[in-house]
């Protein structure tokens, strides 16, 4: 073996991306091996890449099919990389790359011997994975799927005992990171799901070294496709179950244990912050009515991240979803205090609702209701007749707290007039005219609560 064997193309800053290719210390003009490949000569251009660079068979081809791709000559790439035997090369490889030891004085982890396998190992993985990505973007999804599954097939008889940390070729880590998180995304484009699925745990469970942002990406990734695909994903094997860990049970857990671990990467900065998670994490937890573990990530996660009025309005909703409607008006009241926002029309009106289902808190809950009415003039007639339905609860339920027999009279009075004026936005909501029903039928109105009543039938 040659010293320090890497293959590298060099750039400068014209147009001209490619202008040399080097290996081994020696480097020779690009523009020589692309008019050997323009004439059709790829055993001339291949001839002449390994007695330039001192490259075998393998090498040489993979530096050619790279430079075919990076040309855009797709075919051409593909011509070049059939000429590659990846299990021979594996072979010699795996002959090469010495079983991971314990570093000592007399065993050092990188040894020259061990560099140069691996960057040979590179150039031939990053061929397959090219030829993948060759044949993807002509169409053939399926075959690419069959050619990038086979660099990671390799990359685990090269190293069996997983990637060693630190102890490998950047270039080569890339390529199998590449890899990793390509092969779902090409299972899932020619349609073979369950396939997917057991790309994605393989990318979880196995060795790969991948780094944290690449790790979250894949994680996104897979909570993502459990959630929205509508494909019933299949339990875990047996064999990547340790003993004692929680197992999930279907698609829905599945992905809240992904989620769940990525806002944990997030909180502890070991990953870039990703707000669709948490936007994924709210609609998985909420199909199952688990708003009050929604509330507690919400809470766990570092501040700045959200704005304090947003937080508390979204904790307010995670809270009321749960049945906390104390801890959801607590903090309601501190986003709509007059030094915050106290116009938000939506917090206004989730403010009367939870005050409308609380006599005690039904007078606050008026105040709420009547704001938003105003705040919604002229610009949106729903809201306005939300607020309206809102004010007439709250007035009907403040009725009901003990006072004068006119104060009672005078509140209910109020009520059937702003529930009137909702039906005039609403006149085809059912719980409204139920709402208005239930009021007729409390002051004995039995002509009104009939008309009602025929309204719902």
């Amino acid at each position: 073996m040659l010293g320090n064997r890497s293959a590298d193309f060099s750039e400068n800053g014209d147009d001209e991306i490619i202008r040399q290719l080097c290996a081994n210390g020696i480097c020779i003009k690009t523009s020589e091996v692309e008019a050997k490949l323009d004439e059709g000569n790829i055993q001339e251009a291949e001839t002449s890449l390994r007695e330039g660079l001192s490259l075998n068979f393998e090498e040489a081809r993979a530096l050619l099919g790279r430079l075919e791709y990076q040309r855009g000559n797709l075919e051409g790439a593909l011509r070049v990389f059939e000429g590659i035997d990846l299990q021979a090369a594996i072979q010699r490889l795996q002959v090469s790359v010495p079983p991971e030891k314990p570093a000592t004085k007399k065993n050092r982890p990188r040894e020259p011997q061990q560099l140069v396998s691996q960057h040979a190992a590179n150039l031939v993985l990053e061929a397959i994975y090219l030829k993948a990505k060759s044949l993807q973007k002509l169409g053939r999804i399926t075959e690419a799927a069959h050619e990038c599954r086979s660099v990671l097939d390799s990359v685990e008889k090269i190293f069996q005992q997983g990637i060693p940390d630190a102890q490998v070729d950047n270039k080569l880590q890339e390529t199998v990171s590449h890899a990793v998180e390509l092969l779902p995304a090409l299972w899932k484009e020619c349609g073979d799901y369950q396939e997917a699925i057991s790309s994605y745990r393989r990318a979880l469970l196995s060795q790969w070294n991948l780094d944290n942002d690449c790790c979250a990406r894949i994680q996104k990734d897979f909570a993502v496709f459990l959630l929205h695909s509508g494909v019933e994903a299949s339990p875990p094997s047996l064999g990547s179950q340790m003993e004692g860990s929680y197992i999930p049970r279907n698609n829905l857990e599945e992905a809240i244990l992904l989620l769940m671990i990525l806002l944990k990467k997030f909180n502890l900065g070991k990953a870039k912050w990703d707000p669709s998670v948490f936007e994924h994490l709210t609609f998985a937890l909420s199909l199952c009515s688990q708003t009050s573990v929604l509330a507690k990530q919400l809470e766990e996660v570092m501040p700045g991240v959200y704005s304090r009025i947003e937080r508390w309005n979204t904790l307010a909703l995670s809270y009321s979803a749960a049945g906390q409607n104390s801890a959801a008006v607590n903090l309601l009241r501190k986003s709509l205090h007059k030094h915050e926002q106290p116009d938000d029309l939506v917090a206004l009106l989730l403010a009367a609702k939870l005050c409308s289902e609380e006599p005690s808190l039904a007078a606050e809950g008026s105040g709420y209701a009547q704001r938003a009415i105003n705040n919604a003039q002229g610009m949106d007639e729903h809201l306005k007749g939300v607020g309206l339905r809102m004010l007439g609860l709250c007035l009907g339920k403040q009725a009901k707290v003990p006072t004068s027999d006119f104060e009672r009279s005078r509140l209910q009075s109020e009520s059937l007039k702003a529930l009137d004026g909702a039906i005039a936005f609403e006149h085809n909501n059912p719980d409204l005219i139920f709402e208005l029903g239930v009021q007729y039928a409390e002051q004995r109105n039995l002509k009104l609560l009939s008309f009602a009543v025929k309204s719902l039938l």
